[in-house]
Protein backbone atom coordinates (compact mmCIF):
# COMPACT_ATOMS: atom_id res chain seq x y z
CA UNK A 1 0.00 0.00 0.00
CA UNK A 2 1.32 3.09 -1.07
CA UNK A 3 1.75 6.48 1.12
CA UNK A 4 -0.72 9.05 0.29
CA UNK A 5 0.28 12.22 -1.21
CA UNK A 6 -3.36 13.80 -0.56
CA UNK A 7 -2.54 15.31 2.97
CA UNK A 8 0.06 16.99 4.50
CA UNK A 9 -0.44 16.47 7.97
CA UNK A 10 1.26 13.38 9.92
CA UNK A 11 0.21 9.78 9.40
CA UNK A 12 -1.88 8.70 12.35
CA UNK A 13 -3.46 5.63 14.13
CA UNK A 14 -6.79 4.87 13.97
CA UNK A 15 -9.62 3.57 15.89
CA UNK A 16 -12.99 2.53 14.63
CA UNK A 17 -15.93 2.22 17.13
CA UNK A 18 -18.20 0.63 16.24
CA UNK A 19 -21.95 0.92 18.23
CA UNK A 20 -23.90 -1.54 16.72
CA UNK A 21 -27.58 -1.04 15.66
CA UNK A 22 -27.37 2.73 16.70
CA UNK A 23 -28.75 4.54 14.09
CA UNK A 24 -30.20 8.50 13.72
CA UNK A 25 -33.33 9.51 14.06
CA UNK A 26 -34.79 12.81 14.59
CA UNK A 27 -37.72 11.31 16.25
CA UNK A 28 -38.03 11.47 20.45
CA UNK A 29 -38.12 9.16 22.54
CA UNK A 30 -42.16 9.34 22.53
CA UNK A 31 -41.51 7.33 19.38
CA UNK A 32 -39.06 4.44 20.47
CA UNK A 33 -36.08 6.00 20.35
CA UNK A 34 -34.05 4.71 22.70
CA UNK A 35 -31.19 6.79 22.01
CA UNK A 36 -32.89 9.71 22.28
CA UNK A 37 -34.43 8.55 25.50
CA UNK A 38 -31.32 7.70 27.03
CA UNK A 39 -29.01 10.19 28.97
CA UNK A 40 -25.48 10.34 26.93
CA UNK A 41 -23.96 13.18 28.15
CA UNK A 42 -20.65 12.18 26.26
CA UNK A 43 -21.59 10.72 22.78
CA UNK A 44 -24.42 13.56 22.53
CA UNK A 45 -20.95 16.24 23.12
CA UNK A 46 -19.85 14.56 20.53
CA UNK A 47 -22.55 14.09 18.16
CA UNK A 48 -23.11 17.77 18.40
CA UNK A 49 -19.71 19.46 19.45
CA UNK A 50 -17.85 17.11 17.15
CA UNK A 51 -17.39 16.71 13.29
CA UNK A 52 -20.57 14.36 12.64
CA UNK A 53 -22.46 13.32 9.23
CA UNK A 54 -25.19 10.73 8.95
CA UNK A 55 -24.40 8.03 6.29
CA UNK A 56 -26.56 5.22 4.80
CA UNK A 57 -26.44 2.17 6.32
CA UNK A 58 -29.39 -0.09 4.22
CA UNK A 59 -30.73 -0.80 1.31
CA UNK A 60 -28.35 -0.49 -2.48
CA UNK A 61 -25.87 1.49 0.17
CA UNK A 62 -25.06 -1.84 1.66
CA UNK A 63 -25.40 -3.88 -1.68
CA UNK A 64 -29.84 -4.95 -0.52
CA UNK A 65 -32.11 -5.58 -3.26
CA UNK A 66 -34.10 -1.56 -2.39
CA UNK A 67 -33.86 1.09 -0.13
CA UNK A 68 -37.07 -0.72 1.55
CA UNK A 69 -35.19 -3.31 2.65
CA UNK A 70 -33.06 -2.77 6.28
CA UNK A 71 -29.41 -3.09 6.76
CA UNK A 72 -28.00 -5.94 9.15
CA UNK A 73 -24.33 -6.35 10.59
CA UNK A 74 -23.03 -8.80 8.31
CA UNK A 75 -23.78 -6.72 5.00
CA UNK A 76 -22.77 -3.47 7.04
CA UNK A 77 -19.44 -5.09 8.43
CA UNK A 78 -19.04 -6.51 4.78
CA UNK A 79 -19.37 -2.68 3.26
CA UNK A 80 -17.43 -1.39 6.35
CA UNK A 81 -14.36 -3.35 5.38
CA UNK A 82 -14.38 -3.43 1.88
CA UNK A 83 -14.95 -0.05 1.13
CA UNK A 84 -17.36 -0.95 -2.20
CA UNK A 85 -20.76 -2.21 -2.30
CA UNK A 86 -21.32 -5.78 -3.11
CA UNK A 87 -24.69 -7.02 -4.29
CA UNK A 88 -25.63 -9.24 -1.17
CA UNK A 89 -27.46 -12.64 -0.52
CA UNK A 90 -31.16 -11.33 -0.59
CA UNK A 91 -30.36 -9.73 -4.27
CA UNK A 92 -28.21 -12.61 -5.28
CA UNK A 93 -31.10 -15.39 -4.41
CA UNK A 94 -33.54 -13.27 -5.87
CA UNK A 95 -32.24 -12.63 -9.26
CA UNK A 96 -31.18 -15.49 -9.57
CA UNK A 97 -34.50 -17.26 -9.06
CA UNK A 98 -36.03 -14.38 -11.43
CA UNK A 99 -33.38 -16.04 -14.30
CA UNK A 100 -33.95 -19.40 -13.44
CA UNK A 101 -30.41 -19.74 -12.99
CA UNK A 102 -31.05 -21.40 -9.20
CA UNK A 103 -32.52 -24.06 -11.13
CA UNK A 104 -30.01 -24.72 -13.73
CA UNK A 105 -26.91 -25.70 -11.42
CA UNK A 106 -25.86 -28.74 -10.03
CA UNK A 107 -26.67 -28.59 -7.02
CA UNK A 108 -30.84 -28.25 -7.17
CA UNK A 109 -30.33 -30.81 -9.78
CA UNK A 110 -28.58 -33.32 -7.08
CA UNK A 111 -30.94 -32.47 -4.56
CA UNK A 112 -34.15 -32.73 -6.99
CA UNK A 113 -32.54 -36.11 -8.29
CA UNK A 114 -31.89 -37.62 -5.05
CA UNK A 115 -35.43 -37.36 -3.72
CA UNK A 116 -37.25 -38.54 -7.76
CA UNK A 117 -34.33 -41.72 -7.25
CA UNK A 118 -35.19 -42.60 -3.84
CA UNK A 119 -38.63 -41.63 -3.60
CA UNK A 120 -37.44 -39.66 -0.72
CA UNK A 121 -38.70 -36.49 0.60
CA UNK A 122 -37.21 -32.89 -0.01
CA UNK A 123 -36.49 -30.75 2.83
CA UNK A 124 -36.70 -26.96 3.36
CA UNK A 125 -35.09 -25.30 6.34
CA UNK A 126 -34.91 -21.72 7.77
CA UNK A 127 -35.83 -18.26 8.53
CA UNK A 128 -40.02 -18.15 7.80
CA UNK A 129 -40.62 -14.33 7.18
CA UNK A 130 -39.72 -11.62 4.84
CA UNK A 131 -37.43 -9.71 6.57
CA UNK A 132 -34.40 -10.27 4.23
CA UNK A 133 -31.95 -10.02 6.55
CA UNK A 134 -31.30 -13.63 6.63
CA UNK A 135 -34.02 -14.91 4.51
CA UNK A 136 -37.16 -14.32 2.06
CA UNK A 137 -40.36 -16.00 2.37
CA UNK A 138 -40.82 -15.28 -1.40
CA UNK A 139 -37.23 -18.06 -1.74
CA UNK A 140 -38.93 -20.61 0.19
CA UNK A 141 -42.09 -20.29 -2.11
CA UNK A 142 -39.98 -20.69 -5.30
CA UNK A 143 -38.57 -23.75 -4.31
CA UNK A 144 -41.62 -25.19 -3.09
CA UNK A 145 -43.19 -24.34 -6.64
CA UNK A 146 -40.30 -25.14 -8.72
CA UNK A 147 -39.92 -28.84 -6.52
CA UNK A 148 -43.54 -29.50 -7.72
CA UNK A 149 -42.93 -28.63 -11.03
CA UNK A 150 -40.16 -31.42 -11.01
CA UNK A 151 -42.84 -33.74 -9.59
CA UNK A 152 -40.79 -34.20 -5.97
CA UNK A 153 -42.70 -36.57 -4.22
CA UNK A 154 -42.79 -34.95 -0.95
CA UNK A 155 -42.12 -31.90 0.54
CA UNK A 156 -41.56 -31.15 4.09
CA UNK A 157 -40.73 -27.50 5.44
CA UNK A 158 -39.12 -26.99 8.92
CA UNK A 159 -39.98 -23.23 9.88
CA UNK A 160 -38.11 -21.42 11.95
CA UNK A 161 -40.39 -18.18 13.29
CA UNK A 162 -38.71 -14.68 13.20
CA UNK A 163 -40.21 -11.69 15.27
CA UNK A 164 -36.62 -10.13 15.47
CA UNK A 165 -36.41 -8.67 11.80
CA UNK A 166 -40.43 -8.34 11.32
CA UNK A 167 -42.85 -7.36 14.15
CA UNK A 168 -42.57 -9.56 17.01
CA UNK A 169 -45.87 -11.76 16.64
CA UNK A 170 -46.17 -11.58 13.12
CA UNK A 171 -45.97 -15.25 12.96
CA UNK A 172 -49.24 -16.23 11.93
CA UNK A 173 -48.80 -13.42 9.87
CA UNK A 174 -46.59 -15.30 7.46
CA UNK A 175 -47.79 -18.62 7.97
CA UNK A 176 -51.91 -18.30 8.17
CA UNK A 177 -51.36 -17.43 4.09
CA UNK A 178 -48.58 -19.84 3.03
CA UNK A 179 -50.83 -22.71 4.62
CA UNK A 180 -53.89 -21.37 2.44
CA UNK A 181 -51.18 -21.70 -0.59
CA UNK A 182 -50.13 -25.12 0.19
CA UNK A 183 -53.87 -26.05 0.57
CA UNK A 184 -54.21 -25.45 -3.53
CA UNK A 185 -51.16 -27.57 -3.80
CA UNK A 186 -52.26 -30.21 -1.15
CA UNK A 187 -56.04 -30.11 -3.12
CA UNK A 188 -54.10 -31.16 -6.42
CA UNK A 189 -52.71 -34.12 -4.37
CA UNK A 190 -49.11 -32.75 -3.77
CA UNK A 191 -47.92 -34.02 -0.59
CA UNK A 192 -46.50 -30.70 1.30
CA UNK A 193 -46.58 -30.10 4.94
CA UNK A 194 -44.84 -28.53 7.82
CA UNK A 195 -43.29 -30.44 10.18
CA UNK A 196 -41.14 -28.54 12.15
CA UNK A 197 -40.43 -25.43 14.22
CA UNK A 198 -39.81 -23.19 16.51
CA UNK A 199 -38.37 -19.64 17.69
CA UNK A 200 -35.09 -18.85 15.87
CA UNK A 201 -33.47 -17.86 19.22
CA UNK A 202 -34.69 -21.21 20.91
CA UNK A 203 -33.68 -23.37 17.91
CA UNK A 204 -30.73 -24.43 15.14
CA UNK A 205 -29.74 -20.25 14.47
CA UNK A 206 -26.99 -20.20 17.15
CA UNK A 207 -23.88 -18.21 15.48
CA UNK A 208 -20.08 -17.74 16.69
CA UNK A 209 -20.80 -21.25 18.72
CA UNK A 210 -22.13 -18.90 21.47
CA UNK A 211 -24.97 -21.89 22.41
CA UNK A 212 -24.40 -24.73 20.58
CA UNK A 213 -27.23 -26.47 22.85
CA UNK A 214 -29.92 -24.22 20.51
CA UNK A 215 -28.23 -26.50 17.61
CA UNK A 216 -29.57 -29.52 19.32
CA UNK A 217 -32.80 -28.80 20.06
CA UNK A 218 -33.72 -28.08 16.76
CA UNK A 219 -32.11 -31.32 15.51
CA UNK A 220 -34.04 -33.22 17.51
CA UNK A 221 -37.07 -31.57 16.63
CA UNK A 222 -36.55 -31.40 13.17
CA UNK A 223 -34.28 -34.59 12.56
CA UNK A 224 -35.18 -37.10 15.06
CA UNK A 225 -38.84 -35.67 15.81
CA UNK A 226 -38.36 -35.50 19.52
CA UNK A 227 -40.34 -32.68 20.88
CA UNK A 228 -44.02 -31.68 21.90
CA UNK A 229 -46.59 -32.60 19.23
CA UNK A 230 -49.29 -30.81 17.46
CA UNK A 231 -51.49 -31.13 14.49
CA UNK A 232 -50.24 -28.23 13.04
CA UNK A 233 -48.14 -25.11 12.88
CA UNK A 234 -50.66 -22.17 13.90
CA UNK A 235 -51.92 -24.95 16.86
CA UNK A 236 -48.55 -24.98 17.89
CA UNK A 237 -47.91 -20.86 17.99
CA UNK A 238 -51.43 -20.44 19.44
CA UNK A 239 -50.68 -22.89 22.45
CA UNK A 240 -47.69 -21.41 23.07
CA UNK A 241 -49.34 -17.98 23.21
CA UNK A 242 -52.03 -19.01 25.62
CA UNK A 243 -49.54 -20.38 28.02
CA UNK A 244 -47.45 -17.40 27.63
CA UNK A 245 -48.75 -13.86 26.60
CA UNK A 246 -45.56 -12.46 27.13
CA UNK A 247 -43.80 -14.36 24.66
CA UNK A 248 -42.49 -13.15 21.46
CA UNK A 249 -41.68 -15.34 18.48
CA UNK A 250 -38.31 -15.45 18.06
CA UNK A 251 -38.68 -17.26 21.51
CA UNK A 252 -41.39 -20.00 21.07
CA UNK A 253 -40.44 -23.25 22.17
CA UNK A 254 -39.97 -25.86 19.57
CA UNK A 255 -42.86 -28.33 17.99
CA UNK A 256 -43.56 -31.01 16.07
CA UNK A 257 -46.32 -31.54 13.56
CA UNK A 258 -47.65 -35.13 14.45
CA UNK A 259 -50.70 -36.91 13.04
CA UNK A 260 -51.82 -39.77 14.72
CA UNK A 261 -48.90 -39.37 17.18
CA UNK A 262 -46.51 -40.20 14.30
CA UNK A 263 -44.88 -36.67 13.08
CA UNK A 264 -45.02 -35.97 9.45
CA UNK A 265 -41.51 -35.09 8.57
CA UNK A 266 -38.86 -36.63 10.12
CA UNK A 267 -35.32 -35.64 7.87
CA UNK A 268 -34.24 -39.49 7.52
CA UNK A 269 -31.79 -41.63 5.02
CA UNK A 270 -32.01 -40.63 1.29
CA UNK A 271 -33.83 -37.27 1.86
CA UNK A 272 -32.31 -33.81 0.66
CA UNK A 273 -31.94 -31.03 2.60
CA UNK A 274 -31.79 -27.16 1.59
CA UNK A 275 -31.25 -24.63 4.47
CA UNK A 276 -32.83 -21.28 3.31
CA UNK A 277 -31.17 -18.84 5.00
CA UNK A 278 -28.65 -16.66 2.52
CA UNK A 279 -26.99 -15.24 5.18
CA UNK A 280 -23.82 -17.05 6.71
CA UNK A 281 -23.04 -16.54 10.21
CA UNK A 282 -26.83 -17.99 12.00
CA UNK A 283 -26.42 -21.15 8.94
CA UNK A 284 -23.10 -22.17 9.79
CA UNK A 285 -23.29 -24.53 12.73
CA UNK A 286 -26.80 -26.51 11.52
CA UNK A 287 -24.51 -27.05 8.37
CA UNK A 288 -21.87 -28.53 10.11
CA UNK A 289 -24.13 -30.77 12.00
CA UNK A 290 -25.67 -31.84 8.66
CA UNK A 291 -22.40 -32.19 6.43
CA UNK A 292 -19.51 -33.70 9.21
CA UNK A 293 -18.16 -36.80 9.63
CA UNK A 294 -16.43 -36.05 12.60
CA UNK A 295 -19.24 -33.69 14.65
CA UNK A 296 -18.33 -33.42 18.32
CA UNK A 297 -20.73 -30.81 19.52
CA UNK A 298 -23.92 -33.02 20.13
CA UNK A 299 -24.96 -36.48 20.19
CA UNK A 300 -26.30 -36.59 16.90
CA UNK A 301 -27.74 -40.39 17.55
CA UNK A 302 -27.45 -41.59 14.18
CA UNK A 303 -26.96 -39.20 11.56
CA UNK A 304 -29.01 -39.37 8.84
CA UNK A 305 -27.60 -40.15 5.06
CA UNK A 306 -28.79 -37.00 2.95
CA UNK A 307 -28.07 -34.73 0.32
CA UNK A 308 -27.73 -31.74 1.74
CA UNK A 309 -27.15 -27.91 0.22
CA UNK A 310 -27.20 -24.48 1.08
CA UNK A 311 -29.08 -21.95 -0.71
CA UNK A 312 -25.73 -20.32 -0.22
CA UNK A 313 -22.54 -20.89 0.53
CA UNK A 314 -22.00 -19.82 4.25
CA UNK A 315 -17.95 -20.19 4.50
CA UNK A 316 -16.03 -20.07 1.18
CA UNK A 317 -12.84 -20.93 2.95
CA UNK A 318 -14.58 -23.94 4.81
CA UNK A 319 -16.22 -24.54 2.07
CA UNK A 320 -19.16 -24.91 3.99
CA UNK A 321 -21.78 -26.32 2.75
CA UNK A 322 -19.94 -27.82 -0.75
CA UNK A 323 -23.13 -28.05 -2.66
CA UNK A 324 -24.79 -24.82 -2.78
CA UNK A 325 -27.55 -23.25 -5.15
CA UNK A 326 -26.08 -19.68 -5.78
CA UNK A 327 -22.92 -18.34 -5.38
CA UNK A 328 -22.15 -15.82 -2.33
CA UNK A 329 -20.43 -12.53 -3.07
CA UNK A 330 -17.14 -12.52 -4.47
CA UNK A 331 -15.62 -10.02 -1.77
CA UNK A 332 -12.40 -8.98 -2.77
CA UNK A 333 -9.12 -6.65 -2.00
CA UNK A 334 -10.42 -5.75 1.39
CA UNK A 335 -8.77 -3.27 3.75
CA UNK A 336 -7.94 -5.98 6.27
CA UNK A 337 -5.98 -7.65 3.24
CA UNK A 338 -4.33 -4.35 1.84
CA UNK A 339 -3.33 -4.15 5.89
CA UNK A 340 -1.62 -7.49 6.04
CA UNK A 341 0.27 -7.49 2.56
CA UNK A 342 1.37 -3.98 3.60
CA UNK A 343 3.05 -4.96 7.41
CA UNK A 344 -0.09 -2.39 8.59
CA UNK A 345 -0.53 -3.84 12.10
CA UNK A 346 -4.37 -4.35 13.42
CA UNK A 347 -6.14 -5.18 16.32
CA UNK A 348 -9.62 -6.37 16.12
CA UNK A 349 -12.58 -6.86 19.19
CA UNK A 350 -15.72 -7.93 20.22
CA UNK A 351 -18.06 -10.46 22.14
CA UNK A 352 -18.51 -13.23 20.82
CA UNK A 353 -22.00 -11.76 19.00
CA UNK A 354 -20.86 -9.67 17.09
CA UNK A 355 -16.84 -11.39 16.70
CA UNK A 356 -17.64 -13.11 13.28
CA UNK A 357 -18.29 -9.35 12.09
CA UNK A 358 -15.19 -7.49 13.25
CA UNK A 359 -13.31 -10.78 11.61
CA UNK A 360 -15.23 -12.85 8.76
CA UNK A 361 -17.54 -10.61 7.30
CA UNK A 362 -14.85 -7.37 7.86
CA UNK A 363 -13.09 -9.41 5.68
CA UNK A 364 -14.95 -10.56 3.21
CA UNK A 365 -16.38 -13.63 4.49
CA UNK A 366 -13.02 -15.00 5.19
CA UNK A 367 -12.33 -16.89 8.25
CA UNK A 368 -9.00 -16.66 9.36
CA UNK A 369 -5.84 -14.40 9.66
CA UNK A 370 -4.53 -12.61 6.34
CA UNK A 371 -1.26 -12.76 8.43
CA UNK A 372 -1.09 -13.58 12.32
CA UNK A 373 1.99 -12.04 12.02
CA UNK A 374 0.01 -8.75 12.02
CA UNK A 375 -3.21 -9.18 13.27
CA UNK A 376 -4.68 -9.87 16.47
CA UNK A 377 -7.96 -10.97 16.89
CA UNK A 378 -9.91 -10.97 20.70
CA UNK A 379 -13.17 -12.50 21.48
CA UNK A 380 -14.90 -11.49 24.94
CA UNK A 381 -17.23 -14.67 25.26
CA UNK A 382 -21.08 -13.58 25.65
CA UNK A 383 -23.30 -14.82 28.39
CA UNK A 384 -25.96 -17.22 27.06
CA UNK A 385 -29.14 -15.51 28.53
CA UNK A 386 -32.08 -12.89 26.69
CA UNK A 387 -29.57 -9.82 26.43
CA UNK A 388 -32.41 -7.49 28.26
CA UNK A 389 -31.32 -9.14 31.27
CA UNK A 390 -28.46 -7.72 31.40
CA UNK A 391 -28.26 -4.69 29.00
CA UNK A 392 -24.43 -3.75 30.08
CA UNK A 393 -23.39 -7.22 27.95
CA UNK A 394 -19.86 -7.18 28.02
CA UNK A 395 -19.47 -4.11 26.76
CA UNK A 396 -17.26 -3.33 30.01
CA UNK A 397 -14.91 -6.41 29.79
CA UNK A 398 -14.54 -4.86 25.83
CA UNK A 399 -13.79 -1.47 27.42
CA UNK A 400 -11.01 -2.72 29.67
CA UNK A 401 -9.28 -5.24 26.93
CA UNK A 402 -9.19 -2.61 24.81
CA UNK A 403 -8.04 0.36 27.01
CA UNK A 404 -4.84 -2.20 27.63
CA UNK A 405 -4.38 -2.23 24.10
CA UNK A 406 -4.73 1.23 23.37
CA UNK A 407 -2.07 1.81 26.14
CA UNK A 408 0.64 -0.59 24.83
CA UNK A 409 -0.10 1.38 21.36
CA UNK A 410 1.11 -1.86 19.58
CA UNK A 411 -1.39 -1.68 16.37
CA UNK A 412 -1.38 0.79 14.07
CA UNK A 413 -5.46 -0.04 13.29
CA UNK A 414 -8.01 -0.93 15.87
CA UNK A 415 -11.43 -1.79 15.06
CA UNK A 416 -14.26 -2.59 17.68
CA UNK A 417 -17.56 -3.41 18.08
CA UNK A 418 -20.21 -3.13 20.65
CA UNK A 419 -23.54 -5.11 20.47
CA UNK A 420 -25.53 -3.56 22.77
CA UNK A 421 -27.94 -1.47 20.57
CA UNK A 422 -28.24 -4.24 18.37
CA UNK A 423 -28.62 -7.23 20.85
CA UNK A 424 -30.68 -5.57 23.31
CA UNK A 425 -32.54 -3.45 20.56
CA UNK A 426 -33.68 -6.61 19.43
CA UNK A 427 -35.79 -8.13 22.55
CA UNK A 428 -38.19 -5.01 21.87
CA UNK A 429 -37.24 -3.99 25.46
CA UNK A 430 -37.13 -0.15 25.18
CA UNK A 431 -35.89 0.40 29.31
CA UNK A 432 -33.21 -2.48 28.93
CA UNK A 433 -31.94 -0.63 25.03
CA UNK A 434 -32.04 2.77 27.40
CA UNK A 435 -29.55 1.22 30.16
CA UNK A 436 -27.47 -0.05 27.44
CA UNK A 437 -27.08 3.12 26.02
CA UNK A 438 -26.17 5.11 28.80
CA UNK A 439 -23.73 2.19 29.94
CA UNK A 440 -21.93 1.99 26.38
CA UNK A 441 -21.58 6.20 27.18
CA UNK A 442 -19.49 5.48 29.78
CA UNK A 443 -17.17 3.46 27.67
CA UNK A 444 -16.95 5.46 25.19
CA UNK A 445 -15.62 8.22 27.00
CA UNK A 446 -13.07 5.65 28.68
CA UNK A 447 -12.02 5.23 24.91
CA UNK A 448 -11.79 8.33 23.83
CA UNK A 449 -9.27 9.49 27.25
CA UNK A 450 -7.09 7.09 25.90
CA UNK A 451 -7.18 8.01 22.31
CA UNK A 452 -6.38 11.39 23.49
CA UNK A 453 -2.77 10.72 25.67
CA UNK A 454 -1.85 8.33 22.63
CA UNK A 455 -2.43 10.63 20.24
CA UNK A 456 -5.06 8.00 18.29
CA UNK A 457 -8.06 9.57 16.11
CA UNK A 458 -11.24 7.59 17.16
CA UNK A 459 -14.11 7.36 14.28
CA UNK A 460 -17.93 6.41 15.42
CA UNK A 461 -20.02 5.01 14.04
CA UNK A 462 -22.58 2.12 13.64
CA UNK A 463 -23.45 -0.82 10.83
CA UNK A 464 -27.11 -0.38 11.06
CA UNK A 465 -30.45 1.28 13.15
CA UNK A 466 -32.22 -0.29 15.60
CA UNK A 467 -32.32 1.17 19.18
CA UNK A 468 -33.28 4.36 16.92
CA UNK A 469 -37.01 3.31 16.72
CA UNK A 470 -38.26 0.63 19.17
CA UNK A 471 -41.97 1.23 18.45
CA UNK A 472 -43.42 -0.06 15.49
CA UNK A 473 -44.64 3.06 13.30
CA UNK A 474 -47.57 2.99 10.84
CA UNK A 475 -47.09 5.07 7.17
CA UNK A 476 -47.50 8.41 8.63
CA UNK A 477 -45.03 7.96 11.08
CA UNK A 478 -47.58 7.45 14.90
CA UNK A 479 -46.70 4.95 16.66
CA UNK A 480 -49.19 1.58 16.55
CA UNK A 481 -51.07 0.84 19.80
CA UNK A 482 -51.64 -2.12 21.14
CA UNK A 483 -55.34 -3.79 22.08
CA UNK A 484 -54.31 -1.52 25.38
CA UNK A 485 -53.31 1.49 24.04
CA UNK A 486 -49.55 0.33 24.87
CA UNK A 487 -46.89 0.94 22.02
CA UNK A 488 -46.26 -1.91 20.02
CA UNK A 489 -42.84 -2.81 20.17
CA UNK A 490 -40.51 -3.11 17.02
CA UNK A 491 -37.61 -5.71 17.41
CA UNK A 492 -36.56 -5.56 14.00
CA UNK A 493 -33.75 -3.15 12.21
CA UNK A 494 -34.44 0.34 11.38
CA UNK A 495 -34.01 2.14 7.83
CA UNK A 496 -32.21 4.92 9.57
CA UNK A 497 -29.09 6.78 8.34
CA UNK A 498 -26.30 5.71 11.06
CA UNK A 499 -24.04 8.74 12.44
CA UNK A 500 -20.01 8.81 11.68
CA UNK A 501 -18.07 11.32 13.77
CA UNK A 502 -14.47 12.05 14.07
CA UNK A 503 -12.74 12.79 17.31
CA UNK A 504 -9.22 13.94 16.91
CA UNK A 505 -7.26 14.71 19.91
CA UNK A 506 -5.02 17.50 17.56
CA UNK A 507 -8.84 19.04 16.03
CA UNK A 508 -7.48 19.05 12.75
CA UNK A 509 -9.53 16.65 11.01
CA UNK A 510 -13.64 18.07 9.36
CA UNK A 511 -15.76 15.99 7.23
CA UNK A 512 -16.97 16.89 3.93
CA UNK A 513 -20.48 17.30 4.00
CA UNK A 514 -20.67 17.69 0.10
CA UNK A 515 -19.90 14.16 -0.30
CA UNK A 516 -22.88 13.11 -2.77
CA UNK A 517 -25.02 10.09 -0.96
CA UNK A 518 -22.52 9.33 1.57
CA UNK A 519 -22.67 5.79 3.49
CA UNK A 520 -20.34 2.79 5.15
CA UNK A 521 -18.87 2.16 1.89
CA UNK A 522 -16.88 5.41 2.38
CA UNK A 523 -15.23 4.51 5.62
CA UNK A 524 -12.69 3.13 4.72
CA UNK A 525 -11.08 5.31 2.70
CA UNK A 526 -11.89 7.67 5.72
CA UNK A 527 -9.74 5.46 7.89
CA UNK A 528 -6.70 5.36 5.04
CA UNK A 529 -6.57 8.72 4.57
CA UNK A 530 -6.16 9.93 8.31
CA UNK A 531 -3.08 6.82 8.11
CA UNK A 532 -1.73 8.41 5.26
CA UNK A 533 -1.84 5.47 2.69
CA UNK A 534 -3.55 5.40 -0.42
CA UNK A 535 -7.03 4.41 -0.91
CA UNK A 536 -7.49 1.30 -3.45
CA UNK A 537 -8.67 1.70 -6.96
CA UNK A 538 -12.89 1.50 -7.15
CA UNK A 539 -12.71 2.12 -2.96
CA UNK A 540 -15.66 4.98 -2.35
CA UNK A 541 -14.14 8.47 -1.32
CA UNK A 542 -13.19 9.47 2.07
CA UNK A 543 -15.18 11.65 3.85
CA UNK A 544 -12.28 13.72 5.30
CA UNK A 545 -12.17 17.33 4.48
CA UNK A 546 -9.28 18.20 1.93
Amino acid sequence: MNLSKKYTFRPRKVLLVILDGVGYSPRGPEFGNAVAGANLPFLNHVWKERPTLHIQAHGKAVGMPSDEDMGNSEVGHNVLGSGRIFDQGAKLVSNSIATGAIFEGQAWKEIVENVKKKNSTLHLLGLFSDGNVHSHIDHTKALVTKAILEKVPKIRLHILLDGRDVSEKSALEYLNPFESWLDEFRKQGIDVEIASGGGRMTITMDRYEADWSMVERGWKVHVSGEGRTFSSAKEAIETFRKEDPKVIDQYLPSFVVAKNGIPVGRITDGDSVVFTNFRGDRAIEISLAFTQKDFDKFDRGNPPNIVYAGIMQYDGDLKLPERFLVAPPAIDRTLGQYMAESGISQYALSETQKYGHVTYFWNGNKSGYFDEKTEQYREIPSDVIPFDQSPEMKALAITEALEKALKENKQDFYRVNYANGDMVGHTGNYPATVQAMEFMDGCIERLWKVCEKQNIVLFLTADHGNADEMYQLDKKGNVEPDSKGNPVPKTSHTLNPVPFSVLDPENGLGLDSQIENPGLANVAATILDVMGYETPDGYHPSLLKN
